[in-house]
């Protein structure tokens, strides 16, 4: 959003609109007996179907939520290719990741989704801590996890980053193996953006965003409040006058449509100094294994998969676009999420049995 800045003030402003929507979106995911918040989602485990089991591990000391879906008529004896979702930037496990989850789960795989470290239901102080390191982690996490589960075979162990969880697989991929075949799915290069702004709109501001953030670590080395950048409330207003279609549909999409209480566009402005150094789109040679990268032909965000696709050297690769599709409805629209699933089923087919 070329007029918002990357880092701005903590919105706390609380109108009656929005305290009218929150509680109508509390009762969209209390609804749901494990609080997903998509479309066709599992609300009961039944026998002979897809189920999803809500699972948590230790990460280097931190409590990881997770939920793994298991396809149907799963039997722990035979062994099933498996498939880690990565979420996007501010999401959780319940959202669109969830989602392809549970898509992919239908057509025979075991998959796990995970709320990164620091962020949704999982653990880790302070909170909203958002670090590269951190997220690639994650996914080595559930790679972990998901190759010990009963029934997954870890020779066919495939990854799916959405959004921001797409920049970090492409990062976890190349030196994580275990990965037979890689995908992402409108992916975000959030070194790119935090560092030069969403489209490179605030290139002339780069060292004074380092000095912000830089202070805000030393505030916090030294005991003091912890400052966050992001937005933690939105009016329909500001959102109506949002001019780029990512931040407009993704406040439509996380505060309004799909919203849960565990997902949040605030991170630790110390976080910066580590996110505007690091860049999703370096060492893509390293990355040998089959790569697909899906993106909406209308995204905004587009540039950054065509900046990775470009520099991936491996002779197996290939770039899918979503005729007509924004970033954000790639995460729930039908149509749209059904051609990214029959285009991650194929690839998957080709690469993992």
């Amino acid at each position: 959003m070329k007029k918002l800045p990357i880092i701005i003030a903590l919105t706390t402003s609380i109108t009656a609109t929005n305290i009218t929507k929150a509680q109508s979106t509390q009762k969209g995911y209390q609804a749901n007996p494990f609080t997903l918040v998509y479309e066709g989602a599992i609300t009961e485990n039944v026998p002979g179907k897809v189920n999803i089991h809500p699972v948590s591990y230790k990460l280097n000391g931190i409590d990881i939520a997770a939920n793994i879906y298991t396809p149907a008529d799963y039997d722990a004896s035979k062994k099933y290719p498996a498939v880690v979702v990565a979420h996007p930037n501010g999401g959780i496990k319940e959202q669109t990741a969830g989602l392809y989850a549970q898509r992919l789960a239908e057509s025979g795989y075991i998959t796990i989704v995970a709320d990164a470290a620091y962020q949704g239901a999982s653990g880790g102080q302070p909170r909203h801590i958002d670090k590269p390191a951190n997220r690639i982690e994650d996914i080595h996490g559930m790679a972990d996890f998901i190759t010990r589960y009963a029934g997954v075979d870890a020779n066919r162990l495939g990854i799916l980053g959405i959004c921001g969880g797409g920049g970090y697989t492409l990062k976890a991929a190349q030196g994580d193996k275990r990965f037979k075949a890689v995908a992402t799915l409108s992916m975000f290069n959030s070194g790119e953006v935090r560092r030069n702004g969403f489209q490179n709109s605030q290139l002339n501001t780069i060292q004074q965003r380092l000095k912000q953030a830089s202070d805000a670590r030393a505030q916090e080395a030294a005991g003091g409040k912890i400052i966050y950048a992001g937005v933690a409330d939105i009016t329909d207003e500001e959102i109506a006058k949002t001019t780029t279609d990512l931040y407009r549909e993704g406040y439509e999409y996380y505060y309004r449509t799909h919203a849960h209480p565990n997902s949040t566009f605030l991170y630790t402005m110390s976080s910066l100094p580590d996110l505007m150094t690091w860049d999703a789109a370096t060492n893509m040679d390293l990355i040998n294994q089959p790569l697909l990268m899906i993106a909406g032909s209308k995204a905004d965000t587009k540039y950054m998969t065509d900046e990775a696709f470009k520099k991936a050297t491996n002779a197996s690769k290939e770039l899918f676009l979503i005729d007509g599709a924004t970033h954000i409805q790639t995460y729930w629209k039908p149509e749209y999420v059904s051609q990214a699933v029959n285009k991650l089923l194929e690839f998957y087919k080709s690469n993992l049995f």
